[in-house]
C-alpha cells in the first residue's frame, strides 16, 4: 500500500457535531493505524452560511479531543480557479456540456412526471448541440450549467465499499448532472473530487449519506484522469426516533462543545464516539489510544445503523447512557493530580476555586477530589453535586431532607447537641467522630444511622457519598459544628 492519506472535510456552517467528529476520528486512527496522513480541508465554499466562527469551533474542538492532522487546515475556496479549470477540461474533453434549460423548462417536465406517476430524469436536451447552436445561444446571452455527460451505454458502474461491500449503480439511473450552476461557480460534488485528487487522497471515509454520491464521483475520477480512492462509508447515527442526527434538528445536544461545557474528559468522548457504529470482536468498551490505534480497522465497523440514545427529560444522563458511563470510568480511573487539574476550570466557573487549593491547601484539594469522585460521572459534577465541599453555600438535595432530617423532628435539638459534642474535641478524627456519634444515638436511644445520615445531609447536601466518619475528620470541626447547628434552617 501507498503512504495512506485521508481527509476531514468539515462544512463551516455550525458547530462541530458528534457526527463530524465521528468521521475525523475514524480518518485519524485509521491514519495513524497505517502510518499515513489526515489531511484538514475546510470545505467553506458555501460563502453565505460559512462564518470565521465556525471556522474557529471546527478547530477547536478537534484540538480539545486531541485529534491531530498532518496537513492543513485547506480551504476549498482558495482553490476556486482549479475547480473552474477541472470543469473546463471536461467541456474540452467531451465529458461535460453547456445546459440551457430554465428552471421553468425543468420544473413544467418534474411536474408531468410527477403527474404520470413516474420519477424525473433529465432528458439530455441540450446533450448534443452542435458548436454552432451553443454559440449561438451564448451570443443570445442565455444563462447556463454545466452537466456531466453521464456514458449511455448499457451496464452499472460500482465499486468496493469496505464497509457495505459490492455497490453498484446501472448507468440509466444516473441523469446527467449539474457540475457548475448558472453563476458560474462549481458544485461541491465536483469540488470535493478536484480536491481530493490535489491532495492525492487514498481513502475515503465518510457517512453513508454520501454513499448516493459516490457513483457520479467515481465518474469524475475517471474523466479527469484520476485513480480512484478506496471508499468506506459509515453507518448513520439516529436518534430514539431512528431520526439521523444532526444540528438543525437536534441542538446543542449533539455540539463536541456541550460536551465540553457539561463536563466531560476529551478521550472518553473519543472512546464512546468510536464506538457508535464499530466494536471489536471481544466487545470491548475502554480503549487507551496506543489500543484503539492497535484495534480500529474499518472491517470493525457496522452496516448497520447507531443509536444515539440521549434523553432529554431525565436530568442525570443528559446524554447517551453509554457515554457517561464511559466517562465516569475515566473520571474515577485517571490519577487525581490529573483530574484535580480537570475540575479546576468548573470549580473557576462557579467561583468555587480558592489558590490556596494550588498552594498550602493543596493536600486538601486533592484529597477532597479522590474522596467524592467516585459517585461522580462528569467534571460538573464536583461543583455541583460537591458544592458543599468548596462553599458554604450549597443545595440540598431534598430527598435526602425529607429522608434524613424532616422525617425526625428531634433532630432539630438533637443535632445542635451532636455539635456541641464535636466541638468540646480538640480536633475531629475519624475515630473520634465515630465514637462521639455512636455514643450520641445510645444515650438518645436511636439508631447510630439517623443522626449520622442527617448529619450527611446537613453537611453535605446529599444522601449518599463517602464514610460519614472520614468526612468529619476531613470539613474540620468548624464546618462540622457550623453545619450541623444549621438544622434550624430546615424545621
Amino acid at each position: 500500500m501507498s503512504e495512506v492519506r485521508v481527509r476531514f472535510p468539515p462544512s463551516p456552517t455550525g458547530y462541530l457535531h458528534i457526527g463530524g467528529a465521528r468521521t475525523a476520528i475514524y480518518n485519524w486512527l485509521f491514519a495513524k493505524k497505517h502510518g499515513g496522513k489526515l489531511v484538514l480541508r475546510i470545505e467553506d465554499t458555501d460563502a453565505e452560511r460559512s462564518t470565521q466562527e465556525s471556522i474557529e469551533g471546527i478547530l477547536d474542538g478537534l484540538t480539545w479531543l486531541g485529534v491531530t492532522w498532518d496537513e492543513g487546515p485547506y480551504f476549498q475556496s482558495e482553490h476556486a480557479a482549479e475547480h473552474v479549470a477541472a470543469a473546463q477540461r471536461l467541456l474540452e474533453s467531451g465529458h461535460a456540456y453547456k445546459c440551457f434549460c430554465t428552471k421553468e423548462e425543468l420544473e413544467a417536465k418534474r411536474e408531468a412526471a410527477a403527474a404520470a406517476k413516474g420519477d424525473y430524469q433529465y432528458d439530455g436536451v441540450c446533450r448534443d448541440l452542435s458548436p454552432a447552436q451553443v454559440a449561438e445561444k451564448e451570443a443570445d446571452g442565455l444563462p447556463f450549467v454545466i452537466r456531466f455527460k453521464t456514458p449511455r451505454t448499457e451496464g452499472k458502474i460500482g465499486f468496493d465499499d469496505q464497509v457495505y461491500g459490492r455497490v453498484e449503480r446501472a448507468y440509466a439511473d444516473i441523469e446527467d448532472f449539474v457540475i457548475v450552476r448558472s453563476n458560474s461557480m462549481p458544485l461541491y460534488l465536483l469540488c470535493n473530487v478536484v480536491d481530493d485528487i490535489r491532495d492525492r487522497i487514498t481513502h475515503i471515509i465518510r457517512g453513508q449519506d454520501g454513499l448516493a454520491n459516490t457513483p457520479r464521483q467515481i465518474l469524475l475520477y475517471q474523466a479527469l484522469g484520476a485513480p480512484l480512492p478506496v471508499f468506506a462509508h459509515m453507518p448513520l447515527t439516529l436518534d430514539l426516533q431512528k431520526a439521523k442526527i444532526s444540528k438543525r434538528s437536534h441542538g446543542e445536544i449533539v455540539a463536541v462543545q456541550y460536551y465540553r461545557e457539561q463536563g466531560f474528559i476529551p478521550w472518553a468522548l473519543v472512546n464512546f464516539l468510536v464506538l457508535l457504529g464499530w466494536s471489536t470482536s471481544d466487545d470491548r468498551e475502554i480503549f487507551s489510544l496506543p489500543e484503539l490505534i492497535e484495534a480500529f480497522d474499518l472491517s470493525g465497523v457496522t452496516r448497520s445503523n447507531s443509536i444515539f440514545n440521549y434523553r432529554k427529560d431525565d436530568p442525570k444522563f443528559f446524554t447517551d447512557p453509554k457515554a457517561i458511563n464511559i466517562n465516569a470510568h475515566y473520571l474515577r480511573a485517571m490519577a487525581v493530580e490529573e483530574l484535580a487539574g480537570l475540575v479546576q476550570p468548573f470549580l473557576e466557573r462557579e467561583g468555587l476555586w480558592d489558590d490556596a487549593y494550588a498552594a498550602e491547601k493543596r493536600s486538601w484539594y486533592l484529597k477532597t477530589i479522590e474522596m467524592i469522585r467516585e459517585r461522580f460521572h462528569t467534571l460538573k459534577d464536583f461543583a455541583t453535586i460537591g458544592r458543599a465541599y468548596f462553599s458554604d453555600d450549597f443545595p440540598m438535595d431534598e430527598q435526602a431532607l425529607a429522608k434524613n432530617v424532616l422525617k425526625h423532628p428531634e433532630l432539630k435539638e438533637w443535632l445542635p447537641k451532636l455539635a456541641d459534642r464535636f466541638e468540646a474535641l480538640p480536633e475531629i478524627t475519624h475515630d473520634e467522630a465515630e465514637r462521639v456519634c455512636r455514643e450520641f444515638a445510645e444515650e438518645m436511644q436511636v439508631k447510630p444511622g439517623i443522626p449520622i445520615n442527617a448529619a450527611r445531609a446537613l453537611i453535605t447536601g446529599q444522601i449518599k457519598g463517602p464514610s460519614m466518619f472520614e468526612l468529619f475528620a476531613h470539613f474540620g470541626k468548624e464546618k462540622v459544628v457550623a453545619r450541623l447547628r444549621n438544622v434550624t434552617q430546615y424545621m
